[in-house]
């Protein structure tokens, strides 16, 4: 029997599924996570650890037997192996979803589109990536549409947040566990660029699992829009007392990118920094009243703390 407030969360311990787990908890929902070493994992109330691979198909579908959601937030760390992994652990979400009947949730991102979707991005913009990140990204959706099991899929611009994981802000920005003197920053002046802070992206995904949705849902999330490539750096100036901004050399990754799997990525998407984008979040609010949000000096201070920095 399905349950209406369990959720299987895959990726709890990375940035948007341990954000979504925290918002799952304080909209009253249970969670079971997977995870690979689970009696390792700290004991926390409204949390059960199962363990598994989302990379095997009947760990997953066990795990999501009785659930009304399936949380599709596994990622393979440093973008190694996407084009062997990333497809199939989707697909063990929908060979689970149908056989509980829960509703995967995939956080979306934009990698699916190329500059012809740009500036501003709306749910039916065309999807025509530049990248093979981006390439996988489109099929994934497009296996989710296709498979027949419900779906809510949510895009945002990039993460950032409390919770350190594969985002620019604690990846490049600054380093965790240190106040920074300087700031890496990977944005180009005058160009606006959309983020999604972690905890209110998380608080989006979890008030739309409680709304009567289309079988395919989708929706786009706004954030903070840093309007002329320099309000980021400028938050985190704030938030440390100052600090040198230094302004990414994406020269260097043409040399090394051919040596280092995540450097050629990173290459991949530059073109995300060289032009204007913002995210339609019009559906969304016509949804939920209005997009949790949280001001971008607070929401800099927090991340910033919670990664040890300040």
């Amino acid at each position: 029997m399905r349950s209406e407030r369990i959720a299987l969360v895959l990726g709890a311990t990375g940035g948007i599924g341990g954000e979504v787990t925290d918002a799952l908890l304080r909209n009253g929902w249970a969670v079971r996570a997977l995870h690979r070493r689970a009696a390792s994992m700290p004991a926390r109330r409204g949390v059960t650890w199962i363990q598994g691979d989302a990379m095997v198909r009947e760990d997953v579908v066990a795990a999501a037997t009785g659930t009304a959601a399936i949380i599709h937030a596994v990622n393979p760390p440093g973008y190694r192996n996407w084009n062997e992994l990333v497809v199939p652990m989707v697909e063990n979400s929908i060979a689970a979803a149908q056989a509980s009947g829960a509703r995967i949730v995939l956080p979306g991102t934009i990698y699916n589109y190329g500059p012809d979707a740009f500036p501003l991005l709306r749910e039916e913009s065309p999807q025509r990536p530049r990248t093979r990140k981006g390439a996988i990204r489109v099929e994934m959706e497009r296996r989710l549409r296709d498979s027949g099991v419900p779906v809510l899929i949510v895009r945002f611009g990039d993460f950032f947040g409390p919770k350190p994981g594969q985002n620019w802000f604690s990846g490049g920005m600054v380093k965790p566990g240190k106040k920074p003197r300087s700031i890496l920053d990977p944005n180009t002046r005058g160009v606006a660029h959309s983020w999604a802070y972690l905890p209110d992206a998380a608080a989006a995904i979890a008030q739309l699992l409680d709304k009567p949705l289309d079988r395919v849902a989708l929706f786009h999330f706004a954030g903070h829009v840093d309007r002329d490539g320099g309000e980021m750096t400028a938050a985190i100036q704030r938030a440390v007392g100052g600090a040198r901004v230094w302004f990414f050399p994406w020269f260097v990754l043409r040399l090394l990118a051919p040596f280092v799997t995540l450097l050629r990525e990173m290459k991949e998407m530059r073109y995300l920094w060289r032009t204007d984008i913002r995210m339609d979040n019009r559906k969304l609010v016509a949804v939920l009243g209005a997009e949790p949000h949280t001001p971008l000096d607070e929401a800099v201070r927090t991340s910033l703390r919670a990664l040890n920095c300040i």
